[in-house]
């Protein structure tokens, strides 16, 4: 059996050999050395050697630890207690692990000693019941947050969705309780309201999903960001198409985001250059960049410093291959916006099929579209039936019934591009996926939806990334 020395005082002393009695007696021997004598009813005199003296006296210790101890806990009442009997320890077993109990802050250069600050410990129970912070496990594992439980709110953007539908990169739901009751996930169980999810996985990943779970329905751009930014190339973007751009995206700003971010690049119009400045405002910021640099140093800087939780552009800019590329890497939506005016739409399109992406960005649509006053219309154009484009129909009804938002299921049995042209104006929400970054010209024999955006580019256009 594996010796452990207790050095312990006060109550908090006596509360833990309490507990060390009841708990955990089977495979070790403990023995205890405390000030005043212990009356521990479930203490089996086979596991447990109690002594009562001064747990700082050398002499009486020393005598102790000729036997050998696998590791020391100790829990005294006063600091200069502690540091005593951790000096007269390290004077006889310079190797053996020590575990204190500190309430003062105490500093100790010693790879084979454990600190337990009780200071930290209390605070981060307490922190436990605050409502909206992530309950952590704090004695599995390393303790950082890699298993952590979550309550999902009722407007949750997780809630009806199925598990298999969820991308788990790096993380992964190993347990749902529901009315209290256990439930061991698979990938067709729904989430639903008040499930209680345990999370595996890396701590700034969960730190992510977190925050995904706990957003609700009325806050777009959260949880991406809390502003807007708009994207304008002044070498590519011609001055009247330019003009409208900026109009339609004010109007955008009026029912959306915090600020509005506009910057410009490749600067050349001087007359131009005033027309934009004078849009300035409180909370419409204008950044022009005399500078040649990349895509990637200025948008995605730009993400970083300006909390942008969308990205407004031209369909002309957006034909760029390498700036997609770009905008993909952003993990931020993407409104890319048409000829078309903004101000006179009235409906948001999704075109059903088979892809688990759809239930990815669900909470997204319904949520722009409510915010917009825009109808919702899912169009089935009758590609063969799967159990997959079943549990995406039943989301998004289950969806449209918790947010009071109305859907309008189409059937049709035509091609969908063909179909769709006929309309004359409505926005297109997509999933961001890699689809999007291939040429147009390798989907020209494609019959995916998705790969062919590009034939509806003459309307607005709402790519939301899939990926946390």
């Amino acid at each position: 059996m594996k010796k452990i020395l207790i050095l312990c005082d006060g109550k908090t002393g006596k509360r833990f050999v309490e507990r060390v009695a009841c708990t955990y007696t089977s495979e070790n021997i403990y023995y205890v050395v405390s000030m005043d004598k212990l009356d521990i009813p479930n203490a089996k005199p086979s596991q447990f050697k109690f002594y009562q003296f001064d747990p700082t006296s050398l002499y009486k210790l020393a005598n102790l630890l000729k036997m050998e101890f696998i590791q020391v806990i100790i829990s005294l009442k006063t600091s200069l207690d502690v540091e005593i009997s951790i000096k007269n320890i390290r004077s006889v077993k310079s190797q053996l692990r020590i575990v204190t109990l500190d309430s003062w802050g105490l500093e100790f250069e010693d790879p084979n000693m454990v600190v337990v600050n009780t200071n930290e410990l209390l605070s981060s129970r307490l922190l436990d019941y605050l409502p909206n912070v992530p309950v952590i496990a704090q004695n599995v594992g390393i303790g950082e947050g890699e298993i952590m439980e979550v309550l999902v709110p009722f407007g949750s953007s997780f809630v009806y969705r199925h598990i298999g539908a969820l991308e788990q990169n790096n993380w992964k739901i190993v347990a749902m309780y529901r009315n209290q009751r256990l439930i061991l996930p698979s990938p067709k169980r729904m989430i639903q309201p008040n499930d209680l999810l345990v999370l595996v996985g890396e701590p700034s990943v969960l730190k992510t999903v977190y925050r995904a779970i706990k957003r609700e329905l009325g806050q777009f751009p959260a949880p991406y960001g809390s502003n807007l930014y708009l994207y304008i190339d002044m070498a590519v973007e011609e001055e009247n198409s330019l003009l409208k751009l900026i109009k339609r995206t004010k109007y955008i700003h009026r029912n959306l985001g915090d600020k509005l971010y506009i910057r410009v690049v490749n600067a050349s119009n001087i007359e131009l250059l005033a027309k934009i400045k004078s849009h300035r405002s409180d909370d419409i910021i204008i950044d022009i960049d005399y500078m040649s640099k990349g895509y990637e140093d200025i948008i995605l800087n730009d993400m970083k410093l300006m909390d942008i939780g969308m990205v407004l552009i031209s369909s002309k800019l957006f034909a760029i291959s390498s700036l997609r590329e770009c905008l993909y890497k952003s993990k931020i939506p993407i409104l890319k916006l048409s000829k078309k005016p903004f101000s006179k739409l009235k409906e948001s399109i999704v075109v059903l099929n088979s892809n688990k992406d759809l239930e990815k960005i669900s909470t997204t649509i319904f949520d722009i579209s409510s915010q917009l006053s825009f109808n919702l219309e899912l169009f089935d154009f009758n590609e063969e039936s799967s159990d997959e484009k079943a549990r995406i129909k039943e989301h998004y009804e289950n969806l449209s019934t918790i947010f009071s938002k109305s859907i309008k299921l189409i059937s049709e049995e035509a091609n969908p591009i063909r179909f769709l042209k006929q309309k004359e104006n409505f926005l297109y929400c997509l999933p961001f996926s890699e689809k999007i970054l291939e040429r147009p010209l390798y989907s020209i024999f494609s019959t995916d939806t998705e790969k062919l955006y590009h034939r509806l580019g003459d309307y607005h256009q709402f790519f939301i990334p899939t990926q946390l």
